[in-house]
């Protein structure tokens, strides 16, 4: 290897996202403990990171987006489809909808029934009341004083009440708390990672406090190409700056980029499936070809209508009213502009004889113009919904098809491989239609607009699905954990076969949570710091 050496370190973390700021803010705790925090993009200095409606413009800007492009298959009506991750600091909380959804506590069970006991919902609970700062106090499971503040939507008017109302007619039960850990039905407003009008990113919770520490180095524009070994001993990372390649040395590497990025750097560096890597002329460090495997994500569903009465946001957001609500937005961080992505969820069963609910509605009070991607709304009262089954179990794949550390991983979602994925699918949006029909709603509502109501039969909904559907942007399981050996990381992150290396992300969990992952990823990084702490202090920290 040519290039500049840096100093070594106790830990490097790759990827300043939700996982990657949260481990950098628990082990710089620490003053004995020397961090370095390495992030591909920017610092997130861009106006529209902070404006919670600016992530459409966010959103859309290349300079703080990977964008991985998906193989062409039947679950994506044969078109290619791009998924988006944060190349900025925080990652993704840095440009995603701000939306707060934990997880139930059977969605941790069942990881730790996978895994381990270390990451049981006891564990996962205990982390999350210690991280977040929530506007509605402390509960057993709910924290008031941690450095996550989260707080809760503040519109209420007719429309969102009506939107409320009707889910309560559907018999779900109405929460002050969606996130209320008892496995059941519900809807309610959604707490979001905003404070103060501004987003309150990984980076803005975690690293801004944490980088005044002078034991935690942060490094910006820093794209790591892959691990470095002494044998399948892990020694530290290579990565490029400015065109120069330099090597960060480490006593433990931790791959937090994301269940896109990490199997990439796995492959880039040398662990992965022996035949693949030899095609691409990595030499094999260790053989495993469960590496990039193991995809899943949910595939939602936008489904649009026509409102009968002026009392959609649409008017809010072109001409004039548009820069009425910006000028209220930075006149006192109010308004529109200041609400989240979606700010009123939903959770139900979309069949009987299910023992907890396995799809998630999201409610706007605006539409969508897909002829303009969807980066403008429509110019008449519209709503919509997003809907997608919680827990898919069809598992697709991503792998690189290049050495280039600039060149995204493709993959292959394979959303809709088997029976009962589908029939979650079809279910999730008939009762969405029911559910637009329930009083107070319904007399608010007028046409389907989309899919429409021409879209009736199971194989026109899937059809809807391929055409029109969208990622979650909650890809999990790409280095899936677990306590078989096939697994590429054991149940305290270490990547099997080789010494100093761990994984925490995202592409990490064996299972998919049954919600947004921003919020379990933090709390998973949280624990995570726990077992890489005792770890350390037992010499445990090799395979």
């Amino acid at each position: 290897m040519t290039g500049v050496a840096q100093a070594s370190h106790d830990y490097v973390i790759v990827g300043a996202g939700a996982a990657g700021c949260v481990l950098a803010y628990r082990l710089s705790e620490d003053p004995e403990v020397s961090v370095c925090l390495i992030e591909a993009g920017p610092r997130d200095t861009h106006p529209f990171i902070a404006m919670p409606k600016g992530l459409a413009k966010v959103m859309a800007d290349p300079r703080h987006l990977w964008a991985h492009a998906g193989k062409p298959e039947a679950s994506t009506a044969g078109q290619t489809e791009t998924w988006v991750r944060g190349r900025v600091l925080g990652g993704s909380t840095s440009i995603n909808g701000m939306m707060y959804v934990r997880g139930q506590p059977a969605d941790f069970d069942g990881i730790a029934e996978l895994s381990s006991e270390d990451w049981n919902w006891a564990h996962i609970g205990a982390a999350y009341a210690a991280l977040e700062g929530h506007e509605l106090g402390a509960a057993p499971t709910r924290g008031a004083d941690g450095p996550m503040k989260i707080t809760m939507p503040t519109l209420r008017d007719r429309l969102s009440a009506a939107m409320i109302g009707a889910g309560v007619a559907m018999g779900w039960p109405l929460k002050d708390d969606v996130n209320t850990p008892d496995n059941g039905d519900g809807i309610g407003h959604t707490p979001r990672t905003i404070a103060n009008g501004r987003r309150q990113s990984a980076a803005v919770a975690f690293l801004r406090p944490a980088e005044r520490r002078p034991n935690l180095k942060v490094l910006t524009g820093c794209t790591v190409d892959r691990v470095t070994f002494d044998g399948t001993t892990a020694t530290g990372i290579e990565m490029l700056r400015n065109g120069q390649r330099e090597h960060v040395g480490a006593k433990e590497v931790i791959l937090c980029g994301g269940a896109m990025a990490s199997p990439a750097i796995l492959e880039r560096s040398g662990v992965g499936d022996g035949a693949r890597l030899s095609a691409l002329g990595i030499p094999l460090v260790h053989d495993n070809p469960e590496v990039g495997e193991g995809l899943i994500e949910h595939r939602g569903l936008i489904l649009q209508w026509k409102l009968t009465q002026q009392l959609s946001q649409n008017r809010m957001f072109h001409g004039w009213r548009l820069l009425l609500s910006a000028a209220r937005y930075y006149l006192n961080r109010s308004g529109p502009m200041a609400a989240a992505a979606y700010e009123i969820g939903g959770w139900f069963r979309t069949r009987p004889g299910l023992n907890r609910p396995d799809a998630q509605v999201l409610v706007a009070p605006f539409s969508f113009d897909f002829d303009k991607q969807r980066q403008d709304v429509e110019r008449f009262p519209g709503m919509h919904v997003v809907v997608y089954p919680l827990r898919p179990t069809s598992r697709g794949r991503i792998h690189i098809e290049s050495r280039d550390p600039d060149a995204p991983a493709s993959f292959e979602p394979n959303y809709r491989a088997n029976e009962a994925d589908r029939q979650a699918m079809i279910g999730a949006v008939r009762v969405v239609r029911d559910y637009v029909r329930q009083p107070p709603l319904a007399e608010l509502v007028g046409e389907e607009t989309l899919p429409g109501e021409a879209v009736r039969t199971d194989a026109e909904i899937l059809d809807a699905y391929d055409r029109l559907g969208t990622c979650g942007y909650h890809a999990v399981g790409s280095c899936r954990m677990g306590k078989d050996a096939a697994s590429v990381v054991d149940p305290r992150l270490r990547v099997r076969g080789v010494e100093g290396l761990r994984v925490m992300d995202t592409s990490i969990m064996p299972v998919i949570p049954a919600g947004n992952t921003q919020g379990p990823t933090m709390a998973m990084a949280w624990r995570a710091a726990d077992l890489i702490l005792a770890d350390r202090r037992t010499g445990m920290a090799q395979a």
